[in-house]
């Protein structure tokens, strides 16, 4: 090996990098905004259950028994009602993760020593933090049942007891590939479109063909067209594969509307196209488009978006961020579809939110894109 030469060459790649005005800032600052979103947005604890109470009893031994709740530091009480139909709508809207059910004679059966019953309404489509929440409501309940007894009837009378009905809806078996799953495809309709656009047209730029195409009577928006539809159809036909395996595969079936599930796609398909086109106007090579979609949208979006990390378990300030990530407002509508089985009533506002973001998304860029063309 020849010392000189090798000085020579390193020399040359680091004169190499320390030019290229966009590409350090990168290297530089993305440790630094994966750190900072790892360590404030990334938690496995389980705090702060929203809950709801159906106390059809309303005596004082089910208000205590809900206090309890409240107390135990890891749940808070978000609605409370006694109407028995009106629960769905939390657990459809996502409004609750769990539902105590107080039926009546609650308080009645305490005192005349027999045994009582309440029933727990679960989320199951995330069964990681249910089976924790589960667990956390089984133990107040299994330790209360013997201390109100006994504040009721005193020491020296038997206990009755209180036997608790747990049910995981929409996601029975809490499997966690359940919830992952429908995220993998919102993750392939990212990427793919993102990525795919940004690197098709700077790969032009690379090999000098974008400025030959420029000079033909090719207009700006038949480029932009001819770009953006075939990595559509790319992207429409991985999620679709997606979708196949996800059925068939891991046998988690779409219990909504699957042409709703491919019309708010498009709303997706949208940003996702208007970021490719963005990446293409401020990158010069596909390296550096690529670690600009990797490291500065799609990992913060993973992060901010709930696809792995519960958005409840992040700081305020992260939470209220994470409604201006497209992939938060997707994934709810994803995964409510799919595993809640819900309609439009439930989605609306995250499909107006998704919308009018693609749209000014999408524009914005195809503004600049044409700019940069002329």
């Amino acid at each position: 090996m020849n010392l000189q030469r090798t000085v020579a060459l390193l020399r040359k790649e680091f004169t190499q990098l320390s030019r290229d005005k966009k590409l350090l800032p990168i290297i530089l600052l993305a440790p630094v905004l994966q750190l900072g979103l790892m360590g404030y947005a990334i938690s496995v604890d389980v705090k702060d259950i929203a809950i709801a109470v159906c106390d059809q009893d309303k005596s004082a031994e089910s208000r205590a028994l809900a206090e309890k709740f409240v107390t135990s530091g890891y749940f808070t009480i978000e609605y409370a009602t006694d109407d028995y139909k009106a629960v769905q709508s939390y657990l459809d809207e996502n409004k609750v993760t769990m539902v105590l059910v107080i039926p009546h004679r609650f308080g009645d059966r305490i005192v005349g020593r027999q045994p009582a019953k309440v029933q727990v309404l679960v989320d199951g489509s995330e069964g990681n933090t249910t089976a924790i929440a589960v667990g956390y409501f089984t133990q107040i309940l299994a330790q209360y049942s013997a201390n109100i007894m006994a504040e009721v009837l005193g020491p020296q009378h038997p206990m009755g007891g209180i036997n608790t009905e747990v049910r995981a809806w929409y996601n029975p078996e809490l499997k966690a590939r359940n919830y992952m799953v429908p995220g993998l495809l919102v993750m392939i309709l990212l990427a793919g479109t993102m990525n795919l656009t940004s690197m098709a047209i700077v790969r032009e730029k690379e090999i000098g063909t974008l400025e030959q195409i420029m000079v033909t009577p090719i207009t700006p928006a038949e480029l932009m067209i001819g770009k953006i539809v075939p990595f559509t159809a790319i992207a429409s036909a991985n999620a679709t594969v997606v979708m196949l395996v996800m059925v068939f595969g891991f046998g988690i079936p779409i219990r909504g509307s699957v042409p709703l599930l491919i019309g708010l796609s498009g709303c997706f398909l949208l940003t996702s196209l208007g970021l490719g086109l963005f990446l293409s106007t401020i990158s010069r090579t596909q390296q550096q488009a690529m670690m600009v979609g990797q490291f500065f949208i799609i990992q913060p979006m993973m992060y901010l978006s709930g696809f792995v990390f519960p958005i409840a378990n992040m700081p305020k300030i992260l939470q209220g961020v994470s409604w201006a990530i497209p992939m938060r407002h997707f994934l709810f509508i994803v995964r409510s579809l799919i595993l809640k089985g819900v309609g439009i009533e439930s989605l609306w506002l995250q499909a107006c939110i998704l919308l009018l973001m693609g749209v000014a998304v999408l524009s914005g860029s195809i503004l600049r894109f044409r700019k940069k063309l002329d």
